[in-house]
């Protein structure tokens, strides 16, 4: 009998360890979604596809570029996410605050939100509903889900088309020359980070005076 055991594969002690927590999350995830308590605006509710090129932020910067946004659109603003919806869904957790928001996503498994879900597709960056008009937005924060420049160029007729003129921008590092010349923004001092590490580096761009310096 010892003879058989010994013929059995053993995994080793880091494959056992990544298993166990692969596991571990996806109990919590469970979990999460059999609570009474599950919010459905937490970041993770809905998992990423990576297909759709989708990496959510981590808890930390979208709350705090959420924070942002509502400073930047004042009292009763109006804020639109553009191919961002971890920071849609920070949003909606903010209690109490005085602003309103629509989430502009291809993945329709955001549909979830009802009214304020707008399907989106970059590659038609004008087609959109008509209660969307020009101008109507405080403040666009904007990722696109690609690092090219005809993905930012279109994503960009969409934001300029939305904004009343605030812009805040996340990509990758390597856009920002793109990304100035499409949308007039800069580089700011906040380093955005997402919930699995990625290989490109983020940045954060804006047009105005924001607290991300």
């Amino acid at each position: 009998m010892d003879d058989d055991d010994d013929d059995v594969p053993q995994l080793s002690s880091h494959t056992l360890a990544a298993l166990q927590e692969f596991y571990l999350e996806q109990q919590q995830r469970e979990g999460m979604k059999t609570s009474q308590e599950f919010n459905q605006y937490s970041i993770g509710s809905i998992e990423e596809d990576w297909q759709l090129s989708q990496f959510w932020y981590s808890d930390e910067t979208a709350s705090c570029l959420a924070k942002e946004a509502i400073l930047a659109a004042g009292k009763g603003g109006k804020i639109a996410c553009v191919s961002a919806p971890s920071v849609y869904q920070k949003l909606k957790e903010q209690d109490g605050e005085d602003f309103s928001v629509c989430i502009l996503e291809y993945d329709r498994r955001f549909s979830v939100y009802g009214e304020e879900f707008i399907f989106y597709d970059y590659n038609h960056p004008l087609d959109l509903p008509g209660n969307l008009l020009p101008h109507s937005f405080d403040i666009v924060i904007a990722d696109p889900p690609y690092l090219s420049e005809e993905c930012l160029q279109k994503t960009a007729e969409t934001i300029k088309y939305l904004t009343k003129g605030k812009i805040l921008l996340c990509t990758g590092a390597v856009m920002e020359e793109q990304a100035a010349k499409h949308l007039g923004v800069k580089m700011c001092k906040f380093i955005p980070k997402h919930s699995r590490n990625l290989a490109n580096e983020f940045r954060c761009y804006v047009n105005y005076s924001s607290g991300l310096d």
